[in-house]
């Protein structure tokens, strides 16, 4: 399998409010950038979008390992919280609707192709990759300011 890291970071402006998310794939030596936005979202969506949209650039089952300095996107993987909110109809453990339950849903099928590795990185400390998804989704939450 091939190896890819990715590295993903989400923004809003306003929670909600206008919002962006940026993506890097890094294989073999070579990178390639995504990002997009939306006019009235979360941080948190926009962190789930980021790693969906990633993953959905790969054409092929990979090895990849995730870096984000969302805890809520790592946690609910690692953690096995998205599996059990999906396994109780999109329930939290307080029997609470579980937020962004389409995203998950969207989410854990395609980690269901490919071998994913979450690693989780402090935001905004000088992390060469997650300041570049910082900027790159900063910027799109730009475009979708009034």
């Amino acid at each position: 399998m091939k190896k890819v890291e990715i590295f993903t970071d989400g923004a809003c402006s306003g929670n909600p409010g206008p919002g962006g998310w940026g993506a890097i794939l890094r294989y073999a030596g070579h990178e390639k950038e995504l990002s997009g936005g939306e006019s009235d979202t979360t941080n948190n969506r926009m962190e789930l979008t980021a790693v969906i949209e990633a993953l959905k650039a790969l054409k092929e089952p990979c090895d990849v390992t995730v870096t984000t300095d969302s805890k809520y996107v790592c946690d609910a993987i690692t953690k096995g919280w998205a599996e059990s909110w999906r396994a109780k109809g999109w329930r939290k453990a307080d029997n609470k609707p579980a937020l962004n339950p389409d995203l998950w849903e969207e989410l854990l099928n395609l980690l269901s192709r490919q071998r994913v590795t979450f690693v989780w990185v402090k935001g905004h400390n000088d992390h060469p990759e997650n300041e570049r998804c910082d900027r790159l989704a900063v910027a799109q939450s730009e475009h979708f300011k009034p």
